[in-house]
């Protein structure tokens, strides 16, 4: 039996606004309104706003919901107190990432796992199998939970008219909860997927469309738009973030996507022993950026050749940068 395509609780706006609607990891969502090359210039010069309400987000709290998190993935939770927002992977025996995501320490003993809509249920399930039910509870909010990221140079000036809470204080990673809109409870964190600075905002999906309608209110005078997946892509591109199921995968480990970064060797984590002996033995394969000369497009799956026309590895995502 066919699954049925969930809507994001803005769908219908999206249809207002005249756009191009696509299924993407489950969702029908907006690919573009005005236009990628418009949208994407938007973000860089004024500021967007994008419905990311597809993405999946697992509250883990409890005694040992640190030590769970810290076993699946890469990075070092203790570098983050409360308030704090995290970029990790989640990690297989294999040293392969079952997903990229953020955590957020919303407390000592709570936290907020954001992941690829895509991943949700194969996220869930493998945190599910890892956990100890007794001492870590694990909620599923995604289905509740709508997500819109307000990108761009403007994006401060759109927002800060909205809330009490000085946004100009929030350094990249950081995150508030407090009223917005009206609206009490709302996270606010300084992240985003554009590279071009900004903030997403996490609230409960009754109150999307009034949360949607008070930004493009107050963005209006700034020349805010909305942006779809399109313009997300190439923002994301030229920035040089990783997107799962291109750059990254469950046969990718860190090291060979360029995020080694994100590795902390010194804490105990599913996948650790295949990292270092990777690290020790040298990868054999690398995600690197490349520049087309001239006209042509180098898309997701072409192979790359040498001199010879032997293929030395395959593009993963590509496009025309605005």
């Amino acid at each position: 039996m066919a699954t049925a395509i969930k809507q994001t609780p803005l769908y219908d706006i999206h249809c207002s606004l005249g756009a191009k609607m696509t299924d993407f990891a489950g969702y029908m969502m907006p690919i573009s309104y005005a236009g990628i090359k418009a949208e994407h210039q938007c973000v860089r010069e004024q500021v967007g706003i994008f419905d990311v309400s597809h993405m999946g987000e697992f509250i883990i709290r409890g005694k040992k919901a640190f030590d769970l998190i810290q076993s699946l993935t890469c990075n070092d939770l203790n570098r983050i107190k409360s308030g704090k927002a995290q970029y990790t992977c989640l990690m297989n025996e294999q040293g392969g990432i079952v997903d990229d995501l953020i955590v957020y320490r919303i407390g000592e003993e709570v936290f907020m796992l954001v992941v690829n809509a895509a991943n949700i249920q194969k996220d869930w399930d493998w945190i599910a199998q890892h956990c100890p039910k007794e001492e870590v509870e694990m909620i599923n909010i995604s289905d509740r939970t709508a997500l819109l990221a307000v990108q761009g140079p403007k994006a401060l000036e759109v927002l800060q008219d909205l809330t009490p809470m000085n946004l100009s204080w929030m350094k990249p990673f950081e995150f508030h909860k407090g009223v917005f809109a009206g609206l009490e409870n709302v996270l606010v964190s300084a992240t985003g997927y554009t590279g071009a600075g900004g903030f997403e905002i996490y609230f409960d999906n009754d109150h999307a469309k009034m949360i949607w309608n008070a930004i493009m209110e107050a963005g209006a005078a700034h020349g805010i738009q909305a942006i779809g997946l399109g313009a997300r892509d190439t923002l994301r591109l030229e920035k040089g973030y990783c997107l799962y199921g291109n750059d990254i995968s469950d046969t990718t480990t860190p090291l060979e996507a360029g995020l080694s970064w994100v590795v902390r060797l010194k804490t105990d984590f599913v996948g650790k022993k295949a990292l270092q002996a990777q690290k020790i033995i040298g990868i054999q394969r690398k995600l690197v950026g490349f520049v087309i000369e001239g006209k042509g497009i180098a898309r997701h799956g072409y192979a790359v050749v040498d001199e010879e026309g032997n293929a030395i590895g395959e593009v993963t995502s590509g496009t025309q940068s605005p």
